[in-house]
């Protein structure tokens, strides 16, 4: 497979009902092998149970993830309670996607842990996710970063931010095209008071897991392309990619850090959200 290998969406689709052996000889070599991640994620029966508790969750995905890969417990929709259980049992980062949300979480747990911000950033959030969250794993835009800078300045603090891939250029999803991703990042590299610290992408939410490999193939050979550029200001790290359904394809591609909801705590109210999201 060529080096120059490119990933579009429009390609993606292509993949859609070919049989195995066709697709096989189009994807690139994995960077992982499912045998490399241990076994206990991929045995028959080890999906958590419904009514196993938020400590047993925590326990069997963190014992199941491979050394050095850290778990982002999302927090959207949950309650204080919750998130203060899950603290109790382990879980060193949480991750919000919304900074009022994050918030009331700190305020209600009094908890010390990690806080990364996951959802869509808006400018006008900006000074007060500064004060929340020790990482931004959604930067997308010069603009966004000169604000996260500016905020960071007035309080003499070097925000960590991941830079957000939309690897398969959808015009729904946030994120960067990955062929303007090396020029946003020479820019950002140039703030004082942000440094970039690795790649984040979306997969498909919902759907057959193996959908989402395009998207984090094409965003690990973006994460290596830019980590040989050795840009100054520049330390990639971190390869944020996959959550509840897609972490185990995307541990096989090389992330080393997942973000994980609904596996942990389970099913959300999606209509009480849509509810709230009007309010």
């Amino acid at each position: 497979m060529s080096t120059q290998f490119t990933f579009r969406l429009e390609k993606s689709l292509k993949f859609k009902g070919l049989d195995s052996n066709t697709l096989a000889s189009a994807l690139p070599e994995p960077t992982a092998k499912v045998d490399e991640v241990k076994p206990s994620l991929y045995q028959t029966g080890s999906q958590i149970p419904g009514r196993s508790t938020i400590k047993e969750n925590i326990s069997m995905i963190l014992n199941a993830l491979p050394e050095g890969v850290k778990l982002v417990a999302a927090s959207k929709g949950r309650t204080a309670q919750e998130i203060s259980e899950a603290i109790e049992a382990g879980v060193k980062i949480l991750g919000a996607n919304y900074v009022q949300e994050a918030e009331s979480f700190c305020q209600a747990t009094g908890e010390k842990t990690e806080w990364h911000f996951i959802g869509h950033l808006q400018k006008n959030k900006v000074k007060k996710a500064v004060e929340i969250f020790d990482m931004i794993e959604t930067v997308d835009s010069v603009e966004i970063a000169q604000e996260v800078d500016k905020r960071c300045g007035q309080v003499s603090k070097v925000m960590q931010v991941l830079i957000e891939i939309n690897s398969g250029e959808e015009e729904q999803k946030f994120g960067v095209h990955p062929e303007d991703a090396e020029r946003l990042i020479r820019e950002i590299s140039q703030l004082q008071n942000v440094k970039v610290m690795g790649l984040m992408t979306m997969g498909p939410r919902f759907g057959n897991p193996e959908d989402s490999r395009p998207y984090f193939v094409e965003t690990r050979r973006l994460f290596e392309k830019i980590k040989l550029l050795n840009l100054p200001g520049v330390e990639m790290r971190c390869l944020s990619m996959g959550m509840t359904n897609s972490y185990k394809v995307a541990l096989e591609e090389g992330a080393n850090v997942v973000r994980i909801g609904t596996k942990i705590f389970g099913e959300r109210n999606y209509a009480k959200e849509a509810q709230d999201d009007k309010s």
